[in-house]
């Protein structure tokens, strides 16, 4: 009888073969069985730092953010000066928004150990990332030092620059960056250039720039993943669905995010519905400025509200404000998107309103984990965010009337009057004089407060027009940095305008802004994008607003706030009705007079400023949301309803 034998057992693979194998997974970006691979390499040769290195590398695709940080500094107590580890720490930082620690990591190198391009271009962006502008152009141009034709170095410094107001030598950087190639990021930076031109002024640059923009959306495919500067597009181009093509191509970049896990929210009718906002604005920033008196007046009883901030704590009024009308208020600005969407879910939020959308600074790739079952965008951005995992904008049946539904990824939700939430408890207008600010006492004074980038060379042409024909009116600008006057000054003078017929009004605090608007005798609006805040601070102060209604969200806001104050005979249906309104109005003071007194009853009985029922009417639309999934209905287009249903 033969004795039984053992089975072999299978020969375990080599660490090599498993590193060999990790890496050979991570060229084809399957970051998953890439880290699978990895850590059986690492478990099985303990200390070997080429597969630790790669497998810290793989934790930053499949978000295990600590678990990079943790690795890269178990191989860095063995070799300090290994600068490799160092950058995949930073990076890691930089994902869960601690810039201070990337900072701080790369800083923690030996001075004789950062000698490469890629060092000082990852300390030069975490810098840049905590607003520490001028040490991170330093920290660029080392990088640059190194190798010269970088363009992710020139890039990033034109941004630097451009939030340091020095506009010129952004759009110098961006140049630059776009001879030397950018790749994938070409229609980021050709619209950060044609901004940053528009800025300071400088049309004969812009215009082409921007219809170079228009040809380079015009080749995206619906499977297209691009980044891009998609604020330019919305207040520049006049043209939604190029809008709605770039914020897809945007938002297809999250295509491969996994919802994270969520329990069953308890919801209506049974509890309180939980509401989310999500923004880095909660400060003395426009928008939380509109949705200060919203937070005040969220009925308690029926909804527990949640503010997830991930933007700067300035403790300003407005800030400490917010933080004590709202129920939960809590700082996610050290969590990466991932971590914030788990909370979010765990914090069983029912209706999740992001108050960023495409502007600076946002977090929508929170949004993109679908951490709640309502997901909606609201406010701050003119437009839609493309977005494949928003439900809902919200609007009204003037910026967003049901025939533009095309124009958005998302379902219209139309709020029955005016989509824009006032303040009533801004400061009243103080009587000034139009001595104080330099203003001659017996002009029609025309007010333009718009930022530069709004004024375009047709603006410029329409407004020349008027001073021309309006012998005893003067125009009243912003002087909003020192870039832009020059360049502006020159146009007037080519359209035969004397500068002395333009005043030039300095950037102020609101309460001083608002006393000092209140001197004007007409607002006088810009297009493709109007005012939009300006234009309800123009009619709080009690000066009439006249503009026309385009194609885009950003060029229908001031007719909406007109409309919610009663005033829509100064909304026009095209340039020419618009300046046939402005000088007729400019040579009618009995009829300035009678617009400026409805306006200051406006304050009182308008619905642009009756907060509570804004407030009443916008839970009643979010109720609405909240009920219809509940019910396993569709997100539908919600029609405005009559206040006080739900």
């Amino acid at each position: 009888m033969s004795k039984s034998r053992k089975k072999p057992q299978p020969r375990p693979v080599p660490a090599q073969d498993l590193l060999q194998r990790g890496i050979e997974l991570a060229n084809q970006a399957r970051w998953p069985e890439c880290v699978l691979a990895l850590e059986a390499a690492v478990k099985r040769e303990p200390g070997q730092v080429v597969a630790q290195l790669n497998l810290a590398r793989a934790y930053l695709y499949v978000s295990k953010l600590d678990e990079a940080v943790s690795l890269a500094a178990e191989v860095r107590r063995g070799q300090p000066h290994l600068e490799l580890a160092v950058l995949i720490q930073a990076e890691a930082f930089n994902r869960m928004q601690r810039f201070a620690e990337a900072q701080a990591a790369l800083l923690s190198l030996p001075e004789g150990s950062r000698t490469t391009k890629a060092y000082w271009f990852s300390l030069g962006y975490a810098q840049q990332l905590q607003g520490l502008h001028p040490v991170a152009i330093e920290s660029f141009m080392k990088a640059l030092s190194i190798r010269m034709d970088d363009a992710q170095s020139h890039y990033c410094m034109g941004l630097s620059f451009f939030e340091m107001n020095l506009k010129d030598e952004a759009c110098e950087c961006f140049r630059t960056a776009l001879l030397m190639g950018l790749d994938d990021q070409t229609i980021r930076a050709v619209g950060a250039l044609a901004f940053a031109e528009r800025e300071t002024c400088q049309w004969d640059q812009s215009e082409p720039h921007l219809q170079q923009l228009g040809d380079l959306v015009a080749a995206l495919t619906p499977d297209s993943a691009v980044d891009a500067t998609l604020f330019t597009h919305a207040t520049l181009i006049d043209d939604p669905l190029h809008q709605l093509s770039v914020a897809r191509a945007m938002t297809n970049r999250w295509r491969t995010f996994h919802p994270v896990d969520r329990r069953t929210a308890a919801g209506a009718p049974n509890g309180r519905i939980r509401l989310g906002y999500l923004s880095g604005d909660f400060h003395a920033h426009a928008t939380c400025v509109l949705m200060a008196e919203v937070f005040e007046h969220h009925d308690k009883n029926r909804f527990e509200v949640f503010a997830y901030s991930h933007g700067p704590d300035e403790r300003s009024a407005m800030r400490t404000r917010v933080e004590s009308a709202i129920e939960h208020f809590i700082d996610t600005r050290s969590m990466s998107s991932l971590d914030m969407a788990r909370r979010i879910a765990d914090d069983q939020i029912d209706v999740l309103i992001d108050l960023k959308g495409h502007t600076s600074g946002n977090r929508l790739e929170v949004l993109a984990y679908r951490p709640a079952p309502v997901q909606v965008t609201f406010l701050a951005f003119p437009g839609t965010t493309g977005a494949f995992f928003m439900d809902y904008i919200i609007g009204d049946a003037v910026v967003t009337p049901l025939a533009h539904a095309a124009h958005y990824s998302e379902k219209i939700a139309q709020m029955p009057v005016c989509y824009q939430p006032n303040d009533r408890k801004r400061p009243l207008p103080r009587p000034m004089q139009r001595t104080d600010v330099g203003l001659p006492e017996d002009a029609v004074v025309l007010c333009g407060f718009n930022q530069p980038y709004k004024i375009s060379p047709q603006v410029m042409d329409v407004w020349c027009g008027l001073l021309h024909d309006t012998p005893h009116a003067v125009l009243w600008l912003l002087d909003w940095h020192s870039q832009a006057r020059p360049n502006l000054e020159r146009e007037f003078l080519a359209r035969g305008v004397e500068l002395s017929r333009v005043h030039w009004a300095p950037r102020m605090d609101l309460a001083d802004h608002l006393s000092r608007m209140s001197l004007a005798d007409i607002f006088i609006d810009t297009w493709p994008c109007n005012a939009h805040t300006t234009a309800s601070d123009a009619l709080w102060a009690g000066v009439p607003v006249v503009t026309f209604a385009g194609g885009t969200f950003a060029s229908r806001v001031a007719s909406s706030l007109l409309h919610a104050v009663g005033l829509d005979e100064l909304i026009c249906d095209g340039l020419a009705d618009y300046q046939h309104t402005i000088k007729a109005l400019a040579s009618d003071p009995a009829r300035r007079a009678a617009l400026r007194a409805a306006l200051v009853q406006a304050r009182k009985t308008a619905p642009l400023f009756d907060s509570e029922k804004f407030t009443r009417d916008y839970e009643a639309l979010l109720h609405r949301m909240h009920t219809r999934h509940m019910q396993g209905l569709p997100v539908v287009s919600l029609v405005a309803v009559v206040s006080g249903t739900v």
